[in-house]
């Protein structure tokens, strides 16, 4: 069974730091794409970043450029979320998902939810101002 179990959320204050994990259970983290995404209330979910193990490849959103940095940590097989200099308007739940890229095509999927097959818990971010 797959499952991805997030960690590492917390309450920061503005030009802080927070660090999330995104631990894979039941599978190897190699053949997979791994993104972040995230959640506020009323609004939609939206990509944040995302790896391609195979290739090592990473793609943020402009929103999070320079900011965020998301690795891979294989001896654990996780995936990190360095977050610095963080903003209220960051707040929200964290996702993690996976997908195995052989299937999909283009440019467009790899911050795009609909395109991800499994899916963490989750876990709150909250930026105080």
């Amino acid at each position: 069974e797959v499952q991805l179990v997030e960690s590492g959320g917390g309450l920061v204050q503005a030009g802080g730091s927070l660090r999330l994990s995104c631990a894979a259970v039941g599978f190897f983290l190699n053949d997979y794409a791994i993104a972040w995404f995230r959640q506020a209330p009323g609004k939609e979910r939206e990509g944040v970043s995302c790896i391609v193990i195979s290739d090592g490849n990473t793609y943020y959103a402009d929103s999070v450029k320079g900011r965020f940095t998301i690795s891979t940590d294989n001896a654990k097989n996780t995936i990190v979320l360095q977050m610095n200099n963080l903003k209220p308007e960051d707040t929200a739940n964290y996702y993690c998902a996976a997908v195995n890229p052989i299937f999909q095509h283009g440019n467009s999927w790899y911050l795009d939810p609909s395109e991800y097959d499994w899916w963490g818990q989750g876990t709150q971010v909250t930026v105080s101002s």
